[in-house]
């Protein structure tokens, strides 16, 4: 139940939250709820390939609920996560197997600058 709801809460927004910030809103309908318990999930729905984990440059990890491939933008002076909407290039992770000796399974791509807030 308490996964249910914060995959569907993940799902619902679109500023890529930190756990603690899926924490406080779980803890509205589930006030027992620990970090721990969110962590769990969110480490299961990850391995399950329902959601994806962002690591942004040693901020705290983020957490999209949309597991398709995308890419994002960071804002460097907001730090918002934004959803770029572009097609992802499939054909660059044929162009780095073709130039290294790596088995490329898929690839992240971040774009960095200022957001149209900041701009």
């Amino acid at each position: 139940k308490q996964r249910d709801a914060l995959l569907m809460l993940l799902k619902s927004v679109k500023n890529h939250p930190t756990a603690d910030w899926l924490y406080d809103n779980l803890r509205k309908e589930f006030p027992k709820i620990s970090l721990a318990t969110v962590y769990r999930n969110l480490n299961l729905l990850v391995d399950n390939g329902d959601i994806i984990r962002l690591d942004c440059n040693g901020d705290a990890e983020h957490y999209d609920g949309n597991p398709r491939n995308h890419y994002h933008f960071i804002c460097r002076n907001c730090s918002a996560i934004i959803d770029v909407s572009i097609s992802t290039d499939e054909s660059l992770n044929e162009l780095v197997t073709e130039k290294n000796t790596l088995k490329i399974e898929d690839h992240a791509l971040f774009f960095h600058g200022l957001c149209e807030k900041c701009i």
